[in-house]
């Protein structure tokens, strides 16, 4: 785990490792959510770039006996 520094301007430096993992480059958008007691970082991806992020989820759904 990484820990980083606030500026006095309030900006922050993402570490390589997590720039590298994720994904994230030069004048890319990131939205900061708070949650609980942290702060969550989710990189704001086009909705093209997205296709198939989610293969291999299971969507098989269980279904009572009288409906189709």
């Amino acid at each position: 785990m990484d820990a980083v520094t606030v500026s006095p301007k309030y900006q922050i430096v993402i570490p390589r490792a997590i720039r590298v993992l994720l994904k994230i480059y030069p004048g890319e958008k990131v939205q900061m959510v708070p949650y609980e007691n942290r702060l969550e970082c989710i990189p704001v991806r086009k909705i093209s770039q997205m296709r198939g992020f989610l293969k291999g989820i299971d969507t098989v759904v269980k279904r009572e006996k009288d409906r189709v």
